[in-house]
């Protein structure tokens, strides 16, 4: 896999869950189309949104969240990863963290209701 205009640790890391989730690079099916959304005439003239469909299980992504198209092809990478994760029943990473703030949060809850009373 080539690298992406991301730092090398996040490629490293995206290298390393495909591997883990057994994604290849040839299974995955890769078009570009032209996004839209903010950007101007640069979106307008350009292909960067990134459309993936992963062979094997069917998982489609597509990510116009950058007007890089590098960029585009990490994130939708990444996202699929996410969803293969969700879709073979392990955690994702995007999970992980969700979960980690769901915590913290009702971790606040209780000392301000210890705090401050029941009725908050």
């Amino acid at each position: 896999m080539a690298g992406f205009a991301v730092s090398e640790e996040k490629n490293r890391k995206l290298t390393e869950s495909m591997e883990a989730l057994g994604i290849r690079e040839g299974d995955i099916e890769e078009k570009f189309v032209r996004s839209s959304g903010k950007g101007g005439q640069h979106v307008n003239k350009t292909s960067t949104c990134v459309y993936l469909k992963h062979l094997p299980t069917g998982i489609e992504v597509k990510c116009m969240m950058d007007r890089s198209q590098s960029v585009n092809r990490f994130l939708a990478r990444r996202q699929l990863v996410n969803r293969a994760a969700r879709f073979m029943g392990m955690p994702a990473p995007d999970d992980i963290k969700i979960e980690k703030i769901r915590k913290q949060k009702a971790k606040k809850r209780k000392r301000a209701s210890d705090k401050y009373g029941e009725d908050q």
